[in-house]
């Protein structure tokens, strides 16, 4: 595959795997303070949750096994990192709300998740996950529990009392029930919600999801926003259901991502009974993902629901409508939160989910906009930041083929263009006018085109998903770089270093190197090229909030090519971006 044909804020397998767990600021900057700008969610999330197939009965054992299979099935070093606890792992004795501890919290339900000595049975878990080089998230509702205001907890680190913050009005818990709010202007509120996250950092918690939240709980929303942030560790803040478009600004602001319906999951409704969904379910996604397409974006995301590709028949869709499933989430860039059961996954269809290409689709970023809308003829497109364009055209019926056609003056490309099946890799030749394809029911064909003449340079950005950032280099916001985000840290030991990783090149030969970089004075970058000899490039700039950039002759293989910036004895400069030419 040439370099051209790559997206740009994701390459090859690895995907996520270099997205820091931490974010410091740049030198000289402020730390980070609202939900949008935690240092998560740079890209959409990939892992996997307990609700689709493990639903009301989730054990320790069952999350540690899935755990253990996202790593063994490859999933892992594709980049899916989040095992995702849902609902049901607290004690819920009836309707008059969770069990609470003496400070108000929900307890962990030792029968499914038994205390490892005297670690609690949910930090167990999460330990566990971890030993497998993953992150751990866990469920949430909004409010306080009734047995909360029963016993009238104390609020850990203050004099106050939950009855001091409680009101009447019953909070949304689908399940247990016996949620009520909180009053978000009394002493003493913030600081419980303070106090609970603080509990689930202890845990190891990386990824809160908030679920049963709407407009009319954008209070407990900020309160959590905040809490989570003062935990110091950074936690993914995710909003459940069926939010408001019209609030997407508000979502945006506070969280990391939010679901633009209600569940993907069928229950009793199933095509085929027993299934974990259906196609008329993913069906309701296409508009969803038209509509909100303005709204996603790096730090918060679009979430069309649970990713249910990798169980066969089980999931209640064909091969053909799982991967236009996963085509519409990744055109989207929306979450990839795999549903299925990761410990009995059909081989084909984790090849689907493994697909590099793919994936890079949905890792880049950037929200795709649907330019045709013809009945069965579904087809959306998004430019890449290299000048590629990607187009998703789909056949939206689920029991007859149809011929999808799309004027490529629809998707931005005028004259001719290359194209690149995304799912085989195979190459499709040059494409001009008008493309068509006849797609058997729920079928999709993915395909990225680089237009004629659109140039050979392709742009990296630093913190993109498939770099390795090590050491103490780290992500930082950066509103003048490219995609709003800059590696800082870089150098001053051995270890701080970002390797740019999956430069594809059709034959060696020498190429331009573009460096984008941030720094006050001067400073310098050792360049190492496939692990060869270093190339020491010294820089000037004049801030560490405005980019320059500068320029060096590299030699690269054909194929698969590395650049590593480092500086073992000082400061290297902060880096945007690279561009290959």
């Amino acid at each position: 595959m040439g370099r051209r044909t790559r997206g740009i804020r994701t390459w090859t397998a690895g995907i996520g795997l270099a997205v820091v767990a931490a974010v410091l600021p740049p030198i000289g900057a402020a730390a980070p303070v609202h939900a949008e700008n935690n240092g998560v969610g740079l890209t959409p999330a990939l892992g996997w949750s307990s609700w689709s197939s493990v639903r009301k009965d989730p054990t320790a054992a069952k999350v540690d096994a899935q755990a253990d299979a996202m790593k063994s099935s490859g999933l892992a070093a594709a980049g899916f990192q989040y095992v995702n606890l849902d609902d049901f792992w607290y004690q819920c004795p009836g309707s008059q709300g969770p069990n609470v501890d003496a400070n108000g919290r929900w307890v962990t339900d030792t029968t499914k998740f038994p205390a490892s000595g005297g670690t609690d049975g949910i930090k167990a878990v999460a330990d566990h996950v971890h030993a497998d080089g993953l992150q751990f998230g866990l469920y949430v509702t909004p409010g306080v529990s009734k047995q909360a205001v029963a016993q009238n907890s104390a609020i850990l680190g203050t004099s106050y009392h939950v009855k001091d913050i409680a009101t009447t009005t019953a909070e949304k818990n689908y399940n247990c029930k016996g949620m009520v709010g909180i009053d978000y202007s009394k002493p003493g509120a913030q600081q419980f919600i303070d106090s609970w996250a603080d509990e689930f950092a202890s845990w190891g918690v990386d990824y809160v999801k908030i679920d049963g939240v709407g407009t009319a709980d954008v209070p407990d929303i900020q309160a959590w926003s905040k809490a989570l942030v003062q935990t110091g560790r950074p936690i993914h803040l995710e909003l459940s259901n069926n939010l408001a478009i019209g609030s997407a600004a508000t979502w945006k602001q506070y969280s990391n991502g939010w679901r633009t319906s209600g569940d993907i999951e069928c229950y009793t409704s199933c095509t085929t009974p027993g299934t974990l969904t259906d196609w008329t379910h993913v069906q309701s996604r296409f508009g969803q993902v038209a509509s909100w397409q303005p709204d996603g974006g790096p730090g918060a995301f679009n979430d069309y629901d649970s990713l249910e590709v990798g169980n066969g028949s089980a999931t209640g869709l064909t091969d053909a409508e799982q991967q236009s499933q996963l085509s519409l989430w990744a055109l989207g860039s929306g979450p990839l939160i795999l549903g299925t059961d990761l410990t009995n996954l059909n081989a084909t269809e984790l090849g689907y989910l493994k697909n590099s290409r793919v994936l890079a689709v949905d890792q880049d970023a950037i929200d795709a906009s649907r330019i045709v809308d013809n009945g069965n003829q579904q087809v959306y497109s998004k430019k890449e930041k290299d000048g590629s364009v990607v187009i998703g055209l789909f056949n939206y019926s689920g029991t007859g083929s149809t011929t999808v056609s799309v004027p490529l003056s629809a998707a931005g490309i005028s004259g001719s263009g290359t194209a690149t099946d995304l799912w085989s890799g195979a190459s499709l030749g040059g494409v001009s006018g008008t493309y068509s394809v006849n797609l058997g029911p729920g079928a999709v064909r993915l395909i990225r085109v680089v237009p004629s003449g659109s140039g050979g340079g392709v742009t990296i950005e630093a913190e993109a998903a498939g770099n390795t950032i090590a050491g103490a280099a780290r992500v930082a916001t950066c509103a003048a770089c490219s995609g709003g985000h800059k590696v800082g840290y870089i150098g001053n030991g051995a270890a701080n270093s970002v390797t740019v990783n999956g430069i594809t090149e059709a034959a060696a030969g020498s190429h331009t190197l573009t460096i984008a970089y941030l720094v006050s004075g001067s400073r310098s970058f050792s360049i190492s090229v496939n692990g060869g000899p270093d190339i020491v490039e010294t820089v000037s700039g004049s801030s560490f909030a405005t980019p320059a950039s500068a320029s060096v002759t590299v030699q690269l293989n054909a194929g698969t090519n590395t650049i590593k910036f480092h500086n073992d004895t000082a400061y290297a400069p902060d880096l945007d971006a690279i561009t290959v030419s």
